[in-house]
């Protein structure tokens, strides 16, 4: 009796020991099965920023009941664009969804040769050229977003909020535009309500381009040190742009107790250990923006026109709603007003001028 139970403890165990199956991929080739697939930029699916949130808008379609199958594959060498993307159109995806600014010329090159499955790239503004002629094309749309307009409204806010004057950026590398335009959106903010209020704010934006596209956005140790150094300057907001980097100088900001401000989503649900400093996020939502475009595709209305233009914004101050006066929510509500009619304008160029 004592082997029996034995041999029945040792099943037991065995069967908690083998791993639950998962859910098989459906044959994507058939048309009654719309299947999505996502390429990340450099960088994890879980990056608590842009690939995440990305995701995040490839699941809500699935949630939705627009997309039967998804799934992603992580880019950790920039040299697999196009074999990542490829994996997802070999198979026979219907949609396939990239992430970034550098993937632009690998979605472009793929949806000239995959002309039946639709592609959405994310911040990868193009334009009829001598290398891109055919654009627009069909079966290829670009998320995009004015960036310099979030940038512009924590840069404000920072500054109405600094008590000395002093607020920094730390951000991915500036040869991507949209990194760019947050950093010298943020910049033009902060002038703004300088002009306004009379006040000379010193604005100090850094960008992480002394290094390789694979390191310039996960880098948080970089974004951590940058950070504190302008901490220990006097700067007492900082803003985090770029993906882990830019985490990184959240999280020092925070534990420094001093203003941090997100980006691209509300941080303040995606970085916990800093919701207790976090003042607001500039906002550049992809969830929504992104679960559209793939209900549009769905129902046979892609989006002509090469461009999906997504929101501008900023997050609520959360924790930090009791240190924002009544006076500079009205403010924060006017800017964005004026920026969303025109009559405010950031006067920051689409890319950075040559230098």
């Amino acid at each position: 009796m004592k082997k029996l139970y034995l041999v029945i403890a040792v099943l037991v165990m065995a069967a908690m020991l083998v791993p639950a199956c998962t859910p098989t991929a459906p044959d994507c080739t058939k048309p009654e099965v719309f299947c999505v697939g996502l390429v990340t930029d450099v960088g994890k699916v879980d990056d608590k920023s842009f690939n995440q949130t990305a995701w995040e808008g490839v699941q809500q379609a699935k949630t939705d009941g627009v997309a039967n199958w998804v799934q992603y594959i992580e880019t950790t060498d920039a040299k697999d664009y196009d074999k990542n993307i490829a994996t997802f159109a070999d198979a026979g995806y219907d949609e396939i969804v990239t992430v970034g600014f550098n993937l632009t010329e690998s979605t472009y090159t793929a949806a000239k040769k995959y002309t039946s499955i639709m592609f959405v790239g994310i911040d990868q503004f193009l334009s009829a050229d001598a290398t891109h002629p055919e654009w627009p094309l069909a079966n290829l749309v670009s998320i995009s977003y004015n960036e310099d307009q979030s940038g512009f409204l924590v840069g404000a806010l920072a500054s109405m909020m600094s008590a000395s004057h002093k607020i920094g950026a730390v951000c991915g590398t500036d040869a991507v535009p949209p990194v760019w335009r947050y950093g010298e959106g943020y910049r033009a903010g902060a002038a703004y309500e300088d002009a306004k209020n009379g006040t000379t704010t010193e604005v100090s934006v850094v960008y992480h381009s002394d290094v390789g596209f694979d390191k310039t956005f996960t880098d948080p140790t970089w974004g951590a040190d940058t950070a504190n150094s302008m901490i220990d300057k006097g700067a007492d907001a900082i803003f985090g742009c770029g993906g882990k980097t830019g985490n990184g100088a959240v999280d020092a900001a925070a534990q420094r107790s001093v203003y941090a401000i997100g980006v691209d989503t509300d941080q303040y649900f995606t970085l916990p250990e800093a919701d207790a400093w976090l003042l607001t996020s500039a906002m550049k939502p992809e969830t929504a923006p992104v679960a559209a475009v793939i209900k549009l595709t769905k129902d046979g209305t892609f989006p002509t026109g090469g461009i999906y233009m997504g929101p501008s914004g900023y997050a609520p101050y959360h924790d930090q709603a009791s240190k924002v006066s009544a006076t500079i929510d009205t403010e924060m509500k006017a800017i964005l007003a004026g920026l969303l009619d025109g009559s405010i304008k950031t006067n920051v160029p689409p890319v950075k001028p040559a230098q």
